[in-house]
C-alpha cells in the first residue's frame, strides 16, 4: 500500500478533546475553554477548527484558553483572563489564516514571547525553529533586526516563526517575503505590509497586540506542568530572566584551596550590552546551551546537548556552516552546499568555493569579539577555552563550580584578556 507523504502533512485531523476543561489546583478552580476558529476556505465557505495538529500530523491536539479563575501559588499568578497572548488569538488576529496553525508553530510563538519579552523597548526579531531561536537580534530598525537575526542562520529561517516586538513597516515585509516562513506574529501590520506578505498564501500572520504589553508580564510566573509517560505530573514554577542591567551582573571571582582568582579585565559597555542581550536570548533556549553573541545578534546558537564543552563546540560548528553559506548567497545567490554540488557535478570551478573558505578561515565565521554565553556554569575550563580559542571577547556565565578559577585563569590567560561576569542564576531550559 502506498502512502501519500505529502498529503499526510496537509490532513487535518479530528478532535476527540472536550469543549472545556476545569482543574481544581489548591482549592482554586480553573475553568479553560477549548479554542477554535471560524475560518473561511478558499471556496468561500467556513469551517470551525481548532489546533491543526501535534507536534506530529498522526497526534491530535487541542489549545486551551483560561476563561475563568486565577491561579495564585506562591508568586504565580497567570494574567488575567482576557489579557492572554498565544491562548487567547482570535480570528481577527490571524490576519491570514494559511494553513491555520498547529501546535509547533503556537509553541515556538510562545517561546517567541518568551524571548521578545526581554526586547520590547528597540526594534527586535527572534526567527525560531522547533522551539529554540535559530537568529534572534536587535537594530536601529525593525527591518535591520530582522535582516541581522535572518542572516545569522538563513539555512535554518526556512520554515521558521518570526517574532518581533514593533509594529510590521513595508521594509521589514519585502525582507520577509524573500524568505519561506510559517508564521509572522507582530503587534500590529502597518499598511501595504500585508498585500506584500500575502504573496506567501500558506504564511500565518499573527497580529499580538499583547506584545506592546509584555514588559509588564516579565516578572510573572506561571505554574508549568509537564505530562509523565505514566500519566503523572511533574510541577514548576516558570523562570525569570534575572539579568536585567549592569547592576545585576556578578564579578568573576572565587577563592581555591586559600587562594583567590578574581578575572582581571573588566567587559566594556559593547560586551555587557551583548550579556544582557544574549542572556535573554538564551532564556529560550533548550539546555545544556551556548551561544555566542555581537553586537546585539546571535553569531552562533548551540542548543540541547549533553555536556558543555560539547555545545560550545557545536555553536562553533554551526557559526561556520552559516557564515560560508551568507558569504556564498551574497556573492553568487545560491546555498553554499548548492555551490558544493555544483563543482561536484562539474559545473562550477572549485576556486569559489575556496575563495569562500579561505575568508571564513580568516574571519573565524564572525566570532572573534562576539560574547559567549553559557546557561550554566563551566564544570571545566575546556568550554571556555573554546570560545577563547574563537577570539570571544568576554564570557557570561553562571559561576558556582568548584573549578571556576579555571575558567577565571584562561581568561587572564588568554591574549588578548578576555572578560567574564557571572549571573549568579541557571537558566536551564527543557
Amino acid at each position: 500500500m502506498s502512502i501519500d507523504l505529502k498529503k499526510m502533512y496537509t490532513n487535518i485531523l479530528g478532535d476527540s478533546f472536550p469543549i472545556s476543561m476545569t482543574i481544581s489546583f489548591g482549592g482554586q478552580e480553573l475553568i479553560y475553554r477549548k479554542k477554535t476558529w471560524n475560518i473561511t476556505m478558499e471556496d468561500g465557505t467556513s469551517e470551525e477548527r481548532g489546533v491543526r495538529y501535534g507536534e506530529n500530523p498522526d497526534q491530535e491536539a487541542a489549545l486551551y484558553e483560561l476563561i475563568a479563575g486565577n491561579l495564585v501559588l506562591g508568586d504565580c499568578k497567570f494574567i488575567d483572563p482576557g489579557n492572554g497572548l498565544v491562548s487567547a488569538i482570535t480570528v481577527d488576529d490571524m490576519l491570514q489564516v494559511g494553513k491555520h496553525p498547529g501546535k509547533i508553530n503556537l509553541t515556538d510563538v510562545d517561546n517567541g514571547l518568551n524571548i521578545i519579552k526581554y526586547l520590547v523597548d528597540k526594534p527586535a526579531a527572534v526567527i525560531l525553529k522547533h522551539n529554540n531561536p535559530c537568529g534572534a537580534a536587535t537594530g536601529d530598525t525593525l527591518a535591520q533586526a530582522y535582516d541581522k537575526a535572518n542572516r545569522a542562520d538563513r539555512i535554518a529561517a526556512f520554515g521558521g516563526a518570526v517574532i518581533m516586538s514593533k509594529a510590521v513597516d513595508k521594509d521589514t515585509a519585502n525582507l520577509m517575503a524573500e524568505n519561506y516562513l510559517e508564521v509572522v506574529c507582530a503587534p500590529d501590520f502597518e499598511d501595504g505590509t500585508l498585500e506584500i506578505l500575502s504573496k506567501s498564501k500558506n504564511l500565518r500572520v499573527i497580529r499580538m497586540e499583547g506584545i506592546h504589553r509584555l514588559a509588564d508580564f516579565e516578572k510573572f510566573r506561571f505554574v508549568d506542568f509537564k505530562s509523565l509517560i505514566d500519566g503523572g505530573i511533574i510541577v514548576q514554577q516558570s523562570a525569570v530572566n534575572s539579568i536585567r542591567s549592569a547592576d545585576d551582573l556578578k564579578p568573576a571571582a572565587t577563592t581555591w584551596q586559600g587562594k583567590e582568582y578574581r578575572c582581571e579585565r573588566e567587559p566594556n559597555q559593547r560586551e555587557i550590552d551583548d550579556m544582557i542581550f544574549g542572556w535573554a536570548v538564551e532564556h529560550g533556549v533548550t539546555s545544556n546551551s551556548v551561544i555566542y553573541v555581537k553586537d546585539g545578534c546571535t553569531t552562533g546558537i548551540g542548543t540541547g546537548e549533553q555536556d558543555r564543552v560539547g555545545v560550545a563546540e557545536i555553536a562553533v560548528h554551526k557559526a561556520y556552516i552559516k557564515y560560508a553559506d551568507i558569504i556564498c548567497f551574497d556573492k553568487f545567490g545560491i546555498p553554499y552546499a548548492d555551490m558544493a554540488l555544483e563543482i561536484e557535478q562539474g559545473k562550477r570551478d572549485k576556486a569559489d568555493k575556496e575563495e569562500i573558505d579561505a575568508k571564513v578561515t580568516v574571519d573565524r565565521a564572525g566570532l572573534p569579539g562576539s560574547v559567549m554565553i553559557s546557561d550554566a556554569f563551566f564544570p571545566f575550563r575546556d568550554a571556555a577555552d573554546v570560545g577563547i580559542r574563537e577570539g570571544v571577547s568576554a564570557i557570561l556565565q553562571a559561576g558556582g563550580s568548584m573549578r571556576d578559577y579555571a575558567s577565571i585563569e584562561a581568561c587572564n590567560e588568554a591574549n588578548p584578556q578576555v572578560a567574564m561576569m557571572f549571573t549568579g542564576q541557571r537558566s536551564f531550559k527543557h
